[in-house]
C-alpha cells in the first residue's frame, strides 16, 4: 500500500439515483415513496429556460415540505456557464433547511468549477448558520471533464461521487450516436475467417473506457463512482445488461430516469446472499486463523489474501446498510 491513505466519502446507498424534473412537482410524492436510495430534483436539462425560476420555487418548497424519509436527496444545479447557477445555490441553500444532503453539479469541466461553488456553498452556510455540510456529486459529460477527471475528483472535501453522463458525452466527443447509453452497431470488431471462411462480427460497448477511466478516479479519491442514464425506458433488458457491465467495472449504481428502472437496479448492485454469506465465511476464516496464530489463510482450499479480506469487509457492509434501509 501507498503511504498516502484515501479518506472515504460519507458511505451512503447509490444503487439507484432517481432523475425528478423539478417542473414537475406532481412527480415529487411519488419520488419520495419510492425504493430510489438517491433522489435528484433537476433545476438543469429536464427544466425548459422559461421554467427555471418556477422549477427553483418548486424544488424549495419540495425540500422544505416533503418527507422525504430516509433518502439521500440531492439537487442538480445549472451549469456554470448559465445564468441560473449562483440563483440556484443561493436560493436553495438559504430557503431551505438541513434537510438537503448533496448539490450535483453537472458538466464539471475543470477543478475549478468544482472550487467555485464550494466557495459560493461555504459561505451561504456559514453566513446561515447551516448545521449540515452539503456534499456534492460531480457529472463528468464532456471531453474536457474526462481530460481533467482525476484533478476534478480531488477538487473539494465535499465530493462524493462522480457520474457519467453519456448523452452529452456523445456530444462533446462527436460520437456517431444519438442515444442515450447503450451500444452502437458500428461499434465492433470482425473476427478473422475460420476454416469455412466465415467471419463473425463483435458489438463492444463503446463507453466502457470512459467509465473505467472515471471509476479508477473516483475511487482513487474515495468516491462513488455512478453510471449515468440509459434512455430507452422500455428496454429493460437493456438496462440490465449496461447496469452489470458498469457493476463489474466498479460503480456502486445507476440512474434511474423512471421509476420502472429503480428496482432493476436496487437488484444488480445489491450482493446477493451467496456473495454475502461467502464473505462472511471469509472473515470468519480470518479470525480464526488469527485465534490460531496462522500468518495464512484458506477457504475450500483457496488461500486469502489481505485484497480478498478487505473486499469482503466491503461487501458485509454493503449488505448491512441495504439491511438497515429495509428495516428503517
Amino acid at each position: 500500500m501507498s503511504f498516502k491513505l484515501v479518506e472515504e466519502a460519507k458511505p451512503r446507498l447509490n444503487r439507484s439515483e432517481l432523475a425528478v424534473p423539478g417542473s414537475s412537482p406532481r412527480m415529487f410524492e411519488k419520488a419520495a415513496q419510492s425504493e430510489a436510495d438517491v433522489i435528484f430534483l433537476d433545476l438543469e436539462d429536464a427544466v425548459a429556460p422559461d421554467m427555471k425560476e418556477q422549477a427553483r420555487r418548486n424544488v424549495i418548497e419540495a425540500i422544505n415540505d416533503i418527507d422525504w424519509g430516509e433518502k439521500t436527496l440531492s439537487v442538480r444545479i445549472n451549469g456554470l456557464d448559465t445564468p441560473y447557477m449562483y440563483r440556484d445555490l443561493v436560493d436553495v441553500l438559504e430557503q431551505t433547511r438541513d434537510r438537503l444532503d448533496l448539490i450535483m453539479i453537472p458538466k464539471v469541466g475543470t477543478a475549478a468549477d468544482v472550487y467555485t461553488v464550494d466557495c459560493i456553498v461555504t459561505q451561504i452556510e456559514n453566513a446561515k448558520g447551516r448545521k449540515r455540510r452539503v456534499g456534492f456529486e460531480l457529472i463528468i459529460e464532456t471531453a474536457l471533464g474526462m481530460q481533467n477527471v482525476h484533478e476534478i475528483a480531488a477538487a473539494s472535501p465535499r465530493n462524493e461521487s462522480l457520474h457519467f453522463g453519456v448523452a452529452d458525452y456523445a456530444a462533446s466527443v462527436r460520437a456517431r450516436t444519438v442515444k442515450i447509453g447503450g451500444v452502437h452497431p458500428d461499434y465492433g470488431v470482425l473476427s478473422d475467417p475460420d476454416a469455412k471462411g466465415e467471419r463473425s462480427y463483435f458489438w463492444a460497448d463503446p463507453w466502457h473506457y470512459a467509465i473505467a477511466r472515471m471509476v479508477v478516479a473516483a475511487r482513487a479519491n474515495g468516491l462513488r463512482p455512478v453510471d449515468g442514464p440509459f434512455g430507452d425506458i422500455r428496454d429493460e433488458e437493456g438496462y440490465r445488461a449496461a447496469a452489470r457491465r458498469a457493476a463489474v467495472l466498479g460503480c456502486e449504481g445507476k440512474w434511474a430516469i423512471h421509476p420502472a428502472q429503480i428496482p432493476l437496479a436496487n437488484d444488480i448492485f445489491s450482493p446477493s446472499e451467496a456473495e454475502v454469506e461467502r464473505a462472511r465465511r471469509i472473515l470468519q476464516a480470518m479470525e480464526e486463523a488469527k485465534r490460531e496464530g496462522k500468518g495464512a489463510v484458506s477457504l475450500d482450499g483457496r488461500l486469502i489474501d489481505i485484497a480478498s479480506i478487505r473486499q469482503a469487509q466491503t461487501l458485509v457492509a454493503k449488505a448491512e446498510q441495504i439491511a438497515k434501509s429495509r428495516s428503517g
